[in-house]
């Protein structure tokens, strides 16, 4: 996607950084040429459908009808004008951190002693799920908070995600993005920060977390990634729940179970073969299935169970705390 940007730098990071390093933080505009919006509209029309369901209800998939009112609404109601104002009317960056490119929006709050936080988006989302959350941030007494309720709020588009650079070598996993976030965090100043995360935002998150970061003084995901060992090996091989679950773990276990025997395929295929789906990089129309509903059943996408951390304030199984200390390493695969 073409875009435009302003030169120079506006920020420098300390002398202390080898001067071979470019760490200027770059102002950042964004604009799709209109040529763009029209090849993009004319390929949703193209689409080639495929023939209608042979049930009533979605257990084929999604239903052919509601697909084609989402790719109507996108080709000829939705208003990319609109999301690009609201985009720049925010301050937007970029700058580059272990080689690659990377978008971010950042804003600082008026009020004095705002705790910076650092907000990492999920797959399929963007920043532009979090814009509806800036000036509650930021602005607290406009909504009801206090002064010691403010937020710096630091928005980083993901490697490969958005306005951000695409990686051209594999590498770019949770503890990679999660080490560059810390560098940016740095590079803006800030010696104190917290974090937060859905989604593969989450899995950032609980990265970060166990790096052991002294900048780093909290986090909230709302997508836990902490499913034990004996629970991730069971499930995985489709043996018996492991003993002492209580009821609740119990439920869950079987949730992950079903989920993991019946939905999970696709994302299987995007962990092992992604260079396959050409399909989803050609039609705008193959994206929406995906993203919209099969997405929203695989809570752990590609990834190895993150071991819990230590010392969580309750002791049931895989709970996090906004009260616990991070000790332990994670392992996360790209």
């Amino acid at each position: 996607m073409t875009t435009d940007t302003e030169a120079g730098p506006v920020a420098q990071a300390p002398a202390t950084r080898q001067a071979a390093e470019d760490v200027s933080i770059r102002p950042f505009t964004v604009h799709v040429p209109e040529a763009k919006l029209q090849d993009l509209r004319r390929r949703i029309a193209a689409t080639q459908w495929p023939e209608k369901e042979t049930v009533a209800d979605d257990s084929q998939g999604v239903p052919l009808a509601l697909m084609q009112d989402v790719s109507r609404y996108w080709a000829t109601e939705y208003d990319w004008r609109k999301v690009e104002a609201r985009l720049n009317a925010l301050p937007q960056f970029i700058t580059k951190i272990d080689g690659l490119d990377i978008h971010f929006i950042h804003v600082r709050s008026k009020h004095a002693n705002a705790l910076p936080v650092i907000v990492t988006h999920g797959w399929p989302g963007s920043i532009i799920h979090q814009l509806k959350i800036v000036d509650p941030l930021v602005n607290p007494t406009a909504h009801g908070g206090s002064a010691a309720d403010a937020f710096d709020v630091v928005f980083p588009s993901m490697p490969g995600f958005g306005f951000s650079g695409r990686p051209d070598k594999a590498g770019w996993d949770p503890a990679r993005t999660a080490r560059a976030w810390v560098a940016l965090m740095r590079r803006l100043g800030y010696t104190k920060f917290v974090a937060q995360g859905g989604d593969w935002g989450a899995i950032v998150t609980d990265v970060m977390a166990t790096q052991g970061h002294p900048e780093l003084v909290g986090i909230h995901t709302n997508m836990p990634g902490a499913v034990p060992p004996d629970v991730s090996k069971a499930i995985a091989t489709g043996g018996p729940a492991p003993s002492g679950l209580s009821d609740e773990e119990s439920r869950a276990f079987q949730k992950l179970k079903n989920l993991f025997a019946t939905g999970v395929y696709y994302a299987f295929e995007m962990a092992t073969r992604p260079q396959t789906l050409y399909g989803i990089a050609d039609s705008p129309s193959a994206w929406r299935p995906g993203s919209s509903t099969l997405v929203t059943a695989m809570p752990s996408r590609r990834r190895r169970p993150l071991r819990r951390c230590a010392r969580p304030r309750k002791a049931n199984r895989g709970t996090y705390s906004r009260e616990t200390t991070c000790s332990t390493t994670s392992r996360c695969s790209g």
